[in-house]
């Protein structure tokens, strides 16, 4: 498995982060899911359909030195460029101690591109947990570099990250922003800008603080979100990213400090929040079925490689890590439903 996910990493490092109109290169976060979930056998097939669709990787511009990658933050044009930067890095420094320097310092813009610059980023963090080889490192510097050449951040900035309040408890007091009938366009990342058009949500990343419990908060926020994938009806991708994000989180919080971690789970809020500001429609469902039959783990794994979209597979493996740390069945359930709802894409 681990010689499939580095073969896998070598063709994907020859295309390029995003593809066609904005959209997320998915594969390598995609085949490091598969491969946790017992199914990296299937990796090399999977990449081989999904490699059809991507493009070539980006060209360098110009290189990004340390004293002056301010200047570089969010020019997607340098995307190569961030790239070898963090190469460059890791070589040096250590991939531990890259990712304790860079999360911290790209949390702000956690939002980005939905997320999927820290979610290819932490999947790579787990990776290399496990083993460290030449693919996987490059894969960390794709990940950081495609998180900084996107970089995007939202109204607020952290200042009461000692409230100490769960997310399920301060998602009552942000304002759903439209209503039933509202017809969004663009992708997330896109519509995402829009929220800078509402100074009212800048309070919303103080809403909600961890204790010196990161995990837990991460919990309460992973639940909650699944609930909020279950009651929406109009766009399941949307808060499909709001599971994956916080949950891909803990992937990269064993390597930074706590105030670090504590601080990059309120920006996890507040990119959560977000989008349940922007897309949920309806008020949420938050009751659930105490008596109804839970599928079992297997079914829900062979449901998303069937699926073979890499959402439903990210998803159905978070929920599946989320659940082994807190056993809500509104997990196991959101698994279930993807591959019907999101299924190839």
């Amino acid at each position: 498995m681990r010689d499939g996910i580095d073969a896998a990493l070598e063709v994907v490092h020859r295309t390029g982060p995003e593809y066609g109109p904005g959209a997320s290169n998915h594969a390598p976060m995609a085949i490091e899911a598969m491969t946790a979930m017992g199914r990296g056998g299937g990796i090399i097939p999977w990449l081989e359909a999904y490699r059809a669709a991507l493009d070539d990787a980006p060209r360098s511009v110009a290189p990004i030195v340390r004293g002056e990658w301010r200047e570089a933050l969010g020019d997607a044009a340098r995307a190569a460029d961030w790239v070898a930067f963090f190469d460059r890095e890791i070589a040096e420094l250590g991939w531990r101690a890259v990712v304790a320097l860079w999360v911290p310092r790209l949390a702000p813009a956690l939002i980005s591109r939905a997320a999927h610059g820290l979610i290819r980023t932490a999947h790579a963090v787990r990776s290399l947990s496990h083993v460290e080889t030449a693919p996987r490192l490059h894969e960390l510097a794709q990940g950081l570099g495609y998180w900084a050449s996107t970089w995007q951040t939202l109204p607020g900035d952290p200042t009461g990250v000692d409230a100490m309040r769960s997310p399920s408890e301060a998602i009552r007091s942000v304002r759903r922003l439209h209503t039933p009938g509202f017809v969004n366009q663009g992708l997330i990342w896109q519509t995402m800008l829009r929220m800078r058009e509402q100074p009212d949500f800048a309070d919303t990343v103080n809403l909600a603080a961890p204790d010196h419990n990161v995990s837990a908060f991460l919990s309460d926020l992973t639940e909650t979100a699944a609930h909020w994938y279950m009651s929406d009806r109009t766009v399941p991708f949307v808060f499909v990213h709001t599971v994956t994000a916080p949950s891909a989180l803990r992937f990269v919080t064993p390597y930074l400090s706590d105030a670090d971690a504590r601080l990059a789970a309120c920006y996890a809020w507040q990119a959560c929040a977000a989008m349940y500001a922007w897309f949920m429609l309806e008020e949420p469902n938050w009751v659930d079925d105490p008596d109804a039959e839970l599928p079992e783990q297997e079914e829900l794994i062979d449901r998303a490689i069937y699926a073979a979209g890499p959402h439903a597979i990210k998803f159905t493996e978070a929920c599946l890590r989320e659940y082994e740390l807190n056993p809500n069945p509104v997990y196991l359930r959101a698994a279930y439903d993807a591959p019907e709802r999101i299924g190839d894409g």
